[in-house]
């Protein structure tokens, strides 16, 4: 059925990420909690993701430095070399962009963990990261309708978000600081 108006729209999307976090909810929780490891265990963060997925993934850059983690994202001019003891946080829907994969081969390459983030645990990507969260939405090549009536991979890059807000919020909750206590690494440059 046609969504002819926003109300419409909002209310199939929000069905639609309801139905992926009920799914997420269900699932092995192992790969959420290898990720959380990941991440505290890591000396470094590094984010990584190819359009709409990498911008998913930089408001997660921002969370994860408001814990007081170092974060870098992939393609800025001050980001430093990937190396051992560091993770790249990466998000391909397809699992194999062919960027994505590179900069995983390479910080696997130097000894760097690899945390994915896919709508499979199937693809070249998965071969080579250390854990996959595997998030049950379309990638952007379907087109049937089947997986999610949004646009290419809309429900995956707004799952990417949503998980990467609920990392940060268990970290957070794990590490006993408030909200006052990260408020000082909020940007203030605004």
């Amino acid at each position: 059925m046609p969504h002819s108006t926003v109300a419409d729209s909002l209310g199939m999307i929000a069905d639609e990420l309801q139905d992926v976090v009920s799914a997420l909810r269900q699932s092995d929780p192992a790969p959420f909690e290898s990720a959380l490891a990941l991440l505290g265990e890591a000396d470094r963060v590094f984010v990584h993701g190819a359009g709409r997925s990498g911008l998913a993934l930089r408001s997660t850059a921002m969370r994860l430095m408001h814990l007081g983690l170092e974060v870098h994202v992939v393609g800025e001019v001050t980001t430093p070399a990937i190396r051992r003891g560091d993770l790249l946080l990466v998000a391909s829907g397809s699992g194999a962009t062919a960027g994505i994969v590179q900069a995983a081969r390479t910080a696997a390459d130097v000894g760097a963990r690899v945390l994915a983030v896919s709508t499979t645990d199937s693809s070249p990507l998965s071969e080579i990261a250390d854990t996959t969260v595997v998030i049950p939405a379309a990638t952007k090549t379907d087109r049937s309708g089947t997986a999610s009536a949004q646009y290419a991979g809309s429900l995956f890059e707004q799952s990417v978000a949503l998980v990467g807000d609920a990392l940060f919020h268990t970290l957070w909750q794990r590490s006993g600081h408030s909200a006052d206590d990260l408020w000082p690494r909020h940007a203030n440059l605004e």
